[in-house]
Order: structure tokens, then C-alpha cells, then sequence
């Protein structure tokens, strides 16, 4: 069975916000992880060779800060991808799954459907099928 089999009535949205914020993240992935690294590169540059327990203990500490910092970035920006990928999918065309009929829609049973009636309904509304293009959406 094919998925994602267009249905051909239906209608895309305008692109948005989705797909500038989609090309961007590879530039925002790089900078947010660079920017903290290079901080953190300076930060142990800059330390004392020498350092007591105290200073030691105050750049590792930095380093796990930093560490932390990195990975928090990367799971927003896998997070904000996501949702990218879900707007782009809800805004394209519709596919097969979305017309299938629903028999409590506008009028509900007073029975439920069993599944022999569920089958012959699908098997007459498939795709290509005289009943779908007859069908009001």
C-alpha cells in the first residue's frame, strides 16, 4: 500500500516561517555550538598552567557548563526541526488517509459499524474509484 498517495483535489499553503527557519538551522546549529566551544577554548587559553585546586576545580566546572550548554542547543534546534517538518507536512497536500469517510460525521448510528460494512466502505471509496471523486469533502 502506498502512504502518501496525493489525493488530487487538495490544495498546498503559502510556505512561511517554516521553511526559513528549516535553511537557517544548519547556520544556527553551527554558531550556537561554536560560540560556547570558543568561549570555553579562550577560557582555558587564558587559565594558569599552574592553577591551585580551587581554579582547577572552577575550569572543569566551565567545561561541564559548556558541555551542557552544546547539548541543550542542539536538542532546541532538533526540537524546532521537528516542528518545521510538522508544519511542512500539515501545510502540503492532502494524502489518501485524510479522505477516509467517517460514518458518525454528520449523522450518528444508532449502531456501531461492524467491521464487514468498514470494509466494504473502504474497498468502494479507494483511491481512483468513481465513488471518491463523487464524493463531497
Amino acid at each position: 500500500m502506498n502512504w502518501l498517495k496525493k489525493l488530487s483535489p487538495t490544495r498546498r499553503e503559502a510556505s512561511g516561517l517554516e521553511w526559513r527557519l528549516w535553511r537557517k538551522l544548519p547556520v544556527i546549529l553551527l554558531v550556537g555550538s561554536a560560540l560556547p566551544l570558543l568561549g570555553l577554548g579562550l577560557v582555558h587559553l587564558l587559565a594558569d598552567p599552574q592553577a591551585s585546586a580551587q581554579q582547577a576545580r572552577w575550569l572543569q566546572m566551565a567545561d561541564y557548563v559548556v558541555v551542557g550548554v552544546v547539548v541543550f542547543h542542539w536538542a532546541m534546534v532538533l526540537t524546532v526541526g521537528i516542528g518545521c517538518v510538522i508544519v511542512m507536512v500539515m501545510k502540503g497536500p492532502g494524502y489518501v488517509a485524510d479522505g477516509y469517510r467517517v460514518s458518525h460525521s454528520d449523522r450518528p448510528r444508532a449502531v456501531a459499524e461492524t467491521d464487514e460494512e468498514a470494509a466494504i466502505a473502504r474497498a468502494s471509496a479507494a483511491p481512483g474509484s468513481p465513488e471518491t471523486k463523487e464524493r463531497p469533502e
